[in-house]
């Protein structure tokens, strides 16, 4: 049989930086503080829900735009906590996860010879999806340690052809939250050049220091300009579920669910139940899970200070951005591969993220971890001294 090279976004595309680093952490023992996932699952109660619905059924297909008792709940969450009214019915979309959530969008939202806005530091999975779509890619590179979203660098970036650009507020992984400032600005241009904004905003209850998280939905005019996506396995401390979904204005919400349902078509009823559950009764979980990541985030920044890292601020997410400038002469990929192997900590490198305006001496730690797992990570990397 002859062999046919491949030709496609995904062909030659490598493994996940994600996974290399963990499967070095879990061969090597070390503290995994670079993939984003907590130590310990949300409360008991969401997971008894989808339990007993999974032994009681029914485990048929639900749905494709996910039940109605999840959809409901998403409606009254973004209306209690933002003022927003989606109609469940017709203007949110059940997804098996965030990561499906935004391929739907982008896939639905995008398109051939059209311009989709990226705005790195990004997450990975952004790029191979709207380049797969066939849209054309164009990035605005933020700069530490600020990261802050300037109007000329929008300016710069929208076209005529710009169709649509992604707004990750809390940002991963630069730990950024977006002010009303900046927003206005992308405001301003979506309107001027007639695009919509696909909004990754599964980080939107883990803001620090009292900032808030404020959706690009509310401001004027951009309901109708603007998808929300949002994620229970953030909020609940579920990453291993896999749901997710996207909210929006009905003629949006129509193009990504028929997106959707040619991607996983549906999502496992049984978690579905637990997560309505859970947006109706356990956000407390969430609030006080805030406010432990707060302490978590003090914790490693104080003691990566003490070790001579130099620390960029973090407003938001699981993550802490540290620069390495002062204690390696090597890449960001080769010093966290290093750490890992002569500390038994992993960390993830920042130059990942980034396409233009590379960053190759910013390291991201992970901790949204137990607090002694953070200590014993901290007295490694102390005991150590790498670099």
């Amino acid at each position: 049989m002859q062999n046919h090279r491949l030709k496609s976004v995904f062909a030659d595309m490598p493994t996940t930086i994600f996974t290399e680093m963990s499967a070095l952490a879990l061969k090597q023992g070390a503290i995994n503080l670079g993939q984003g996932f907590p130590d310990e699952d949300g409360p008991l109660a969401i997971r008894e829900v989808a339990a007993r619905a999974t032994l009681e059924g029914p485990n048929q297909y639900p749905p494709m735009r996910g039940l109605l008792a999840l959809r409901e709940a998403i409606a009254r969450h973004a209306a209690h906590f933002y003022g927003l009214d989606y109609d469940p019915e017709s203007e949110v979309v059940v997804t098996s996860g965030a990561t499906e959530a935004l391929a739907a969008s982008l896939v639905a939202l995008g398109g051939a010879g059209r311009e989709v806005i990226l705005i790195e530091p990004a997450y990975d999975s952004y790029r191979p999806i709207v380049e797969a779509a066939g849209s054309h890619v164009k990035t605005i590179a933020l700069k530490p340690p600020d990261w802050h979203l300037t109007d000329n660098a929008l300016e710069r970036a929208f076209s005529p052809k710009t169709k649509a650009i992604v707004i990750n507020s809390p940002l991963n992984p630069a730990g950024r939250v977006f002010d009303r400032d900046e927003l206005a600005a992308v405001a301003r241009m979506l309107e001027r050049f007639d695009a919509i904004a696909i909004c990754d905003e599964v980080y939107e209850h883990l803001t620090f220091d009292a900032r808030p998280h404020i959706p690009l939905a509310t401001l004027a005019g951009m309901r109708e300009r603007t998808v929300r996506v949002g994620s229970a396995g953030k909020m609940f401390s579920l990453t291993g579920w896999k749901v997710g979904w996207v909210s929006g204005p009905k003629h949006l919400i129509r193009a990504v669910a028929n997106a959707h349902q040619f991607i996983t078509f549906t999502t496992a009823p049984a978690l579905q139940l637990g997560v309505a559950y859970a947006l109706e009764h356990e956000m407390g979980f969430t609030l006080e899970l805030t406010r432990t990541l707060e302490a978590n985030r003090n914790l490693l920044r104080d003691g990566l200070l003490r070790l001579g890292f130099g620390v960029l601020p973090c407003e938001g997410t699981y993550f802490l951005t540290a620069n390495i400038s002062s204690r390696a002469n090597e890449s960001d990929r080769v010093f966290c591969e290093r750490l890992t192997r002569e500390a038994g900590v992993a960390a993830i490198p920042l130059s990942v993220f980034f396409r233009e305006g590379k960053q190759d001496m910013l390291v991201r730690f992970a901790f949204c971890k137990k607090r002694e797992v953070i200590e014993e990570a901290l007295k490694r990397l102390q005991m150590h001294q790498v670099g």
